[in-house]
């Protein structure tokens, strides 16, 4: 599927085709069972569900640290192609994040990102990741992404 595909006019029909491009182009991401579940002009909503095989400690059934990374990464690019006025190819230059604290065992995870600022080759991006109440978040990121022009 083509990066042009991507952004249909209905809201439903982008988050299925971006949850298309999403799972084809990156089969981490499939893997994990990640989907895209709310957009907006400059953000996006993302869901990751619970799964043992995710689980980073057995002992205490917390997801894995790398499962979360993915999540909020994924996130953010997802926000960052909402900015954005025409379609092109972006990376992730650099994601800090802060982990406040362990995620719930048998809990989904939800991460929703912000693109707040758009230059011409770098994007700017923030993002929560939480189980449903964004003032409880178990992970706070900032992020840049370069904008590749063909």
């Amino acid at each position: 599927m083509a990066i042009d595909d991507a952004f249909p006019n209905d809201k439903q029909q982008m988050m299925e085709s971006i949850n298309r491009f999403m799972s084809d182009s990156v089969p981490h991401n499939r893997e994990l069972g990640l989907s895209v579940v709310d957009l907006g002009a400059a953000e996006a909503t993302v869901r990751l569900p619970y799964s043992e095989k995710l689980v980073g400690n057995p002992e205490t059934g917390v997801l894995h640290g790398g499962a979360v990374t993915t999540l909020i990464d994924a996130t953010c690019g997802i926000a960052v192609f909402m900015k954005m006025a025409r379609m092109a190819r972006i990376a992730t230059l650099d994601l800090r994040i802060d982990y406040l604290h362990p995620a719930t065992p048998g809990k989904e995870l939800l991460a929703h990102a912000e693109c707040y600022k758009l230059t011409r080759a770098v994007a700017f991006v923030r993002a929560l990741a939480h189980h449903g109440d964004a003032e409880n978040p178990v992970a706070s990121a900032q992020g840049t992404f370069i904008i590749v022009e063909d």
